[in-house]
């Protein structure tokens, strides 16, 4: 699941809520499609049943079975997430994202050393660190993190969803 808002505050008596989009336009979602939004760590879909932008990047929303002042508080705060699969990105736009530090989109990824060309592992989160953004790999053996820059992602294949990466020797 990826991020695309924040729930800010609840407004008015019958459950609007003021949202703020994070690297996503608004112009961008599909309506008709369910967000989600983490209870007791399980996405739980809702539908939108209103949409307002205010300004370039919030919006005021009604959300299905979201009908009160206390619904809506209980929202304050969240996320608005959508699945993966709502991202197509070619090669060269999911590289850019990549670079900037958004390493979210290959979560869930294999991992393919490229001295053997063997799976090593796979993507099971990552570290955003400004200059020096890593990835967590779950290798048979253990979770290890791995430093993520240019110089160590040969290839990445958002079709297969693998990355092709020059290991430090030692790090797996």
């Amino acid at each position: 699941m990826e991020r695309i808002a924040q729930v800010l505050k609840s407004n008015g008596v019958e459950g609007e809520l003021l949202v703020s989009f994070i690297d996503f336009d608004p112009e961008d979602i599909a309506l008709e499609e369910p967000v989600f939004v983490e209870f007791d760590g399980l996405p739980v879909p809702f539908f939108f049943e209103s949409f307002v932008r205010r300004g370039m990047s919030r919006a005021l929303v009604r959300l299905t079975g979201v009908r009160s002042k206390d619904d809506a508080e209980e929202m304050v705060g969240r996320s608005l997430l959508l699945p993966d699969e709502a991202f197509e990105y070619d090669e060269d736009t999911l590289s850019e994202r990549l670079m900037e530090g958004d390493l979210s989109p290959v979560e869930g990824w294999s991992v393919i050393g490229a001295e053997d060309g063997t799976v090593v592992g796979t993507v099971s989160g990552y570290e955003a660190i400004p200059g020096n953004p890593c990835i967590y790999v779950q290798t048979k053996k253990e979770e290890v993190l791995l430093p993520f820059n240019g110089e160590l992602l040969l290839s990445l294949d958002p079709e297969a969803r693998t990355l092709t990466l020059s290991i430090p020797a030692g790090l797996i």
